[in-house]
C-alpha cells in the first residue's frame, strides 16, 4: 500500500452533487443533474491503495470531499461503487445512491498507488446515515427509480421530488413499476419515465 497526500489527489476532485435527477419523458434517454464544483483540500490522509475505491469512505467540507477512514468522527459517505472514465459514459450507479462524486484525472507528486496519475472516475455514495435521498421516494440521487415521484418541469421533463411532500415541489405522479417497453405498463399509467438499465421505461400513476 502507498501512502499519499490526499490533498494533491484532492485538488483534482470535481462532484457533482446528483441530488435531483431530471428525466426525459416518453422513454427517451435525454436528461440533466444539478452540479457543484469543490474547490481543493489540503488535509493529508493515506486510505486505501485506490482513492475513494469501493467501502472507502468520505468526509464532507464545505467545498470538498476528503477520503477518511470510515470509523472516524468525520466520515459522512461510503462508495457503493467505483468506476473509471465519465459517468455519461461508463455504468450506472446503484439504485440506492444518494450522489456521486467525479474525480477529474490528475498527476500528482503522491498518488494512490506511486505511479504519479488518478485517473478520471466517478464514485458512487451513499450517505452513513439518513436522509437518503437515493432511497425511493427520497426526492433525489443520481437515478429515477421505482417508488420515486416527479412533478412535470416542462419541455418534455420531469424532476424527481420527495413524495411526503417535504421537497421545493409537489410530487404529481409516482412511479409503480420499471418495464422493458410501455406495453408492460399497467392500464392506470398516466406518464411514461426514462429509467435506464435493462428495464428503462417507467410506469408512473397520477397522484
Amino acid at each position: 500500500m502507498h501512502a499519499r497526500m490526499v490533498g494533491a489527489v484532492c485538488a483534482a476532485l470535481l462532484l457533482a452533487l446528483a441530488l435531483t435527477g431530471c428525466q426525459a419523458l416518453s422513454g427517451s434517454s435525454g436528461g440533466s443533474s444539478r452540479a457543484a464544483s469543490a474547490s481543493p483540500s489540503h488535509t493529508p490522509s493515506g486510505y486505501g491503495a485506490v482513492f475513494l475505491a469501493v467501502d472507502e469512505c468520505s468526509s464532507r467540507g464545505r467545498t470538498s470531499f476528503t477520503e477518511v477512514p470510515c470509523r472516524s468522527e468525520s466520515a459522512v459517505a461510503r462508495v457503493v461503487a467505483r468506476y473509471e472514465g465519465s459517468s455519461t459514459d461508463g455504468p450506472a450507479c446503484p439504485a440506492r445512491t444518494d450522489f456521486v462524486l467525479h474525480i477529474s484525472e490528475n498527476r500528482p507528486a503522491t498518488d494512490e498507488n506511486g505511479d504519479g496519475t488518478v485517473s478520471q472516475g466517478y464514485a458512487c455514495m451513499r450517505n452513513l446515515e439518513p436522509p437518503h435521498p437515493g432511497d425511493p421516494g427520497g426526492g433525489g440521487g443520481p437515478r429515477t427509480i421505482v417508488g420515486d415521484c416527479v412533478y412535470a418541469a416542462g419541455k418534455g421533463q420531469v424532476r424527481e421530488t420527495a413524495c411526503d411532500g417535504s421537497g421545493e415541489r409537489a410530487p404529481q405522479y409516482r412511479v409503480r413499476k420499471a418495464v422493458k417497453a410501455r406495453s408492460g405498463c399497467p392500464s392506470a399509467t398516466a406518464l411514461y419515465v426514462s429509467l435506464g438499465g435493462p428495464a428503462p421505461v417507467g410506469c408512473a400513476v397520477k397522484l
